[in-house]
């Protein structure tokens, strides 16, 4: 990407407010963000955090395991990249979160809970994946309990498919086992 001024200089990132590409001689601010210096004249610089396409928030713990911070929060856009923001730690929240425990619209890692779920040990939300217990609206996981359930050893839900199952019409003696030890509550029609 070329300066939008100076079509022959390579541009060094894209302006926070006007969003067009800029030089080292076009350059007014560098922190907290990038502004050229016709934004900064006009004064049409939006105040710190708001990017033009929503709010945008970081957090990252200065302490770190394994290379990854223990806490990572984040939201929005980043400003530089033009591309949504992804927490990456122990423990992430945002948009979209990848970690040990991840909380987000879309969440990957070992615990997760998210509109899009995938986690494997545990996976909570709206389409929960998982190799270990996954609950959701749509569940699909060695345990499965959701609206449609799809387990690849015990399933529960409304419409469940598996090898056990607890469903609106079945109810496998092993399932039925299965949530009696853990749950301590079955189903009317499994009694």
């Amino acid at each position: 990407m070329n300066c939008f001024t100076h079509g022959r200089n390579a541009a060094v990132g894209m302006c926070a407010s006007c969003q067009r590409g800029v030089c080292h001689e076009c350059v007014a601010n560098e922190m907290p963000r990038l502004v050229c210096r016709a934004c900064a004249a006009r004064g049409s610089v939006q105040p710190f955090g708001w990017y033009g396409y929503g709010y945008g928030y970081e957090y990252r713990s200065s302490t770190t395991i394994g290379g990854w911070p223990l806490v990572h929060v984040c939201a929005g856009i980043d400003p530089v990249t033009m591309r949504p923001r992804i927490a990456k730690g122990v423990v992430a929240i945002g948009n979209v979160a990848v970690g040990v425990l991840a909380i987000g619209g879309l969440a990957c890692g070992l615990f997760t809970l998210g509109g899009a779920s995938i986690g494997l040990l545990f996976a909570v939300g709206g389409a929960a994946l998982g190799l270990g217990v996954s609950v959701g609206g749509l569940a699909v996981g060695s345990i499965a309990i959701g609206g449609a359930a799809v387990g690849f050893v015990y399933a529960v839900g409304g419409g469940a498919f598996g090898p056990a199952v607890i469903d609106g019409r079945h109810c496998d003696e092993a399932a039925r086992a299965f949530v009696r030890r853990w749950l301590d509550v079955l189903p009317p029609g499994c009694q």
